[in-house]
């Protein structure tokens, strides 16, 4: 029988990570789709589902033993030398950085993309949207960056082959940089796929070159608007998700290409990001049995961003 129910997975330890005053990616973010979804009745359609903190073991499918014991190691340093009357942040690179709470709610952040997959593969839900933080399709196998400590995305794809057998899994990633970390965790595996749009030249400065059969990266310049990005959907994306037949799609739902938001140049708006989303929404109730686990990336200015993840959420809970 098809399930017709979205889960919604969101903890409060997402909102105690922070990497300062000013800094963009922010716990705001958190509130602003929270209120958004609840003022618009969204948020009643939804089902609201606990979030477990990722095993050590599920993460390792994804990264290096070492990158994950490094980050370890910094968080009970910092956790110490706070206590002590240090500072209350480590910089991990020059626009990532740690505070206490940062390991748990990574934790939680993947935990939630782990957890939405289980309940889509046992038919709990039909999909799902992750409004989750710190975002994840940064972080590759062996490095933070990037605002990004795990790359949740990536690890629920790699644990949706082993642990259900999965052929074939596909990663949709719209955000407006590239997903450098999703990019070096899944290229060269072919049971995954991984489709992207992204604004070319700019940060991380890659993407523009193909590393493995399994990877299509679609650089655009600045100022692409949604119609142009709404063709290449089409005309490059939707033959390569037909003829792979994902079984389960996984989402890095960046908003960041939002033509409000200043953090890229892209002009994407709400109805483009509904659009794609009805797209990957398509693939999914043909080859997959509509099974999606979608996960928040970027996004910076509170009203697009509300209003892009309310476009996204209401398409997949068909509202």
């Amino acid at each position: 029988m098809t399930v017709s129910k979205t889960g919604y997975y969101t903890h409060r330890d997402c909102w105690k990570h922070e990497m300062g005053p000013g800094h963009p990616e922010c716990p705001a973010r958190l509130d602003a789709i929270e209120d958004r979804l609840l003022v618009t009745g969204v948020a009643d359609a939804l089902q609201h589902c606990e979030v477990p903190l990722a095993s050590l073991a599920d993460i390792e499918l994804a990264h290096d033993r070492m990158h994950m014991a490094a980050l370890r190691g910094l968080s009970d340093r910092l956790i110490e030398e706070e206590a002590a009357g240090g500072p209350p942040y480590v910089q991990v690179d020059t626009d990532t950085s740690m505070n206490r709470h940062t390991w748990t709610a990574a934790l939680r952040a993947a935990g939630a993309a782990l957890a939405a997959t289980d309940a889509v593969m046992a038919g709990e839900i039909e999909n799902a949207f992750c409004s989750v933080r710190p975002p994840g399709h940064h972080a590759t196998r062996t490095k933070a960056m990037g605002f990004c400590f795990f790359n949740n995305v990536a690890i629920a794809a790699k644990y949706a082959l082993q642990r259900y057998n999965l052929k074939r899994v596909a990663v949709v990633d719209f955000d407006v940089h590239h997903g450098n970390g999703t990019e070096d965790i899944l290229a060269g595996d072919p049971r995954a796929l991984m489709v992207s749009i992204f604004q070319h030249p700019f940060y991380p400065y890659c993407g523009d070159q193909e590393p493995a059969s399994n990877m299509l990266n679609v650089p655009v310049p600045a100022y692409t608007k949604g119609m142009e990005v709404r063709d290449i959907v089409d005309m490059v994306w939707m033959p390569r998700l037909e003829s792979f037949k994902p079984e389960m799609i996984f989402v890095s739902a960046g908003f960041d290409a939002h033509r409000e938001d200043d953090m890229g140049q892209l002009s994407l708006n709400e109805q483009d990001y509904a659009w794609i989303t009805m797209r990957v929404k398509d693939v999914a109730r043909r080859f997959a049995r509509g099974r999606i686990v979608s996960c928040l990336e970027g996004g910076y200015m509170m009203g697009p961003l509300a209003r892009s993840v309310e476009a996204h959420v209401r398409v997949l809970a068909d509202l």
